[in-house]
Formats: structure tokens, C-alpha cells, sequence
């Protein structure tokens, strides 16, 4: 069931499901399973571009090999549009290791160490939500991904659900208003069970 929100499509299951991130427990598994990178908005890969020879050193070897060769993004037919470049067909090549093993970000580590503005993929920043560009509308779904059953077990136990865990990252992409939208048609959801 779909949810209209302005020019938004909006997953009833954004507010019906659970969700907190346990790096703990995935050990970021999100940065090196799957077929396909991080999908990129097109103004992204000319960030990426501009910021890889300032990020370089905190990728892999085999992270900065995989962009010499590839470039920091590929078109996929399969995806419709752009996304990070891989290592091997595995790793996103913007992979980092922390010194535990956990996998992160070497564009957000670049960031927190205010090297960069930009802080990573939009894409990245609002998973477990995937947006798709609909002919009328945006369509925001909620992707489930066996990787994450400890995200969807923390958010069961703390009660958060999916728009909740997100605030930061929809109200930075979407604005402030879209956000306050979700907040009231998240409690008439909870009150109807019917999209508004």
C-alpha cells in the first residue's frame, strides 16, 4: 500500500516496520554484499569525481585500483542509472576498515574528519528506504535485506520504526515539510490502517 505525500509515493511499510542499524551485530556487510554498487543520483559521480583525490587514502588498495580502472562510477541498464564502482563485482571501492573489522565508509570518514562536505550517496544515507523516479511521482519503498534482520530485530526491540530511524536523512534530502507530512500521515496510518 502506497502512501501520497505531495509529488511522493511513500511505502506504507516505511512506517510499519522496524528498523535500527546494529553494526555490531552486520559488521557493515551493507559495503560488500550485493550485485551492484550504491546507486548514484548523476550530480553525484561529478561529486565523487571531484572528492576522490581528496578521500583516495582512505580507501583499499583495492578500492583506489578498482576506480583507476573503473572510474569512482558505473551505468548499469539493469539499475537505470548510475552507481559506485566495485571491487572484484563485490565491496563498494569506497570501502574502509576500521581497526575492529567493521566495514564503513571512506567517503564518510573523510567527511567526519572535515576533509569533505559531502557525507556519502544519498542512497547510502537513506537505506533501508530505495527512492525510484516514477513518470508522476518519487517513489519512496522500504527494501528488505536479509543482511539487515539485526537492524529489523533492534528496531523491534527499541520500537522504531523506518521513517523514524531516517529523520536526518529524509528531512536533509526531501525538506523539513516532507518530513512533518510523514510525522501525520504516519499517526493517521496508525489510526486508519488506510493510505491518505
Amino acid at each position: 500500500m502506497y502512501i501520497v505525500a505531495e509529488k511522493y509515493l511513500v511505502t506504507s511499510d516505511v512506517f510499519d516496520k522496524q528498523f535500527v542499524c546494529n553494526l555490531d551485530a552486520c559488521k557493515g556487510a551493507c559495503c560488500w554484499e550485493g550485485d551492484f554498487g550504491a546507486p548514484l543520483e548523476e550530480a553525484e559521480v561529478e561529486t565523487l569525481k571531484a572528492i576522490y583525490p581528496l578521500i583516495k587514502d582512505r580507501l583499499t588498495p583495492a578500492g583506489q585500483a578498482a576506480i583507476e580502472e573503473q572510474g569512482v562510477a558505473t551505468h548499469s541498464e539493469e539499475q537505470e542509472g548510475w552507481a559506485t564502482a566495485l571491487i572484484d563485482g563485490g565491496p563498494c571501492a569506497f570501502i574502509h576498515y576500521e581497526e575492529d573489522g567493521r566495514a564503513s565508509c571512506g567517503i564518510e570518514k573523510a567527511h567526519k574528519e572535515g576533509i569533505i562536505d559531502y557525507l556519502k550517496p544519498v542512497s547510502c544515507h537513506l537505506y533501508p528506504i530505495r527512492t525510484k523516479q516514477l513518470p508522476d511521482f518519487l517513489a519512496l519503498n522500504y527494501d528488505h535485506w536479509d543482511i539487515c534482520s539485526a537492524a529489523c530485530s533492534l528496531g523491534e526491540e527499541l520500537k522504531v520504526p523506518v521513517y523514524q530511524f531516517l529523520k536526518e536523512p529524509l528531512t536533509k534530502a526531501f525538506g523539513p515539510h516532507f518530513y512533518e507530512e510523514l510525522e501525520a500521515m504516519a499517526d493517521y496510518h496508525a489510526q486508519t490502517g488506510e493510505q491518505t
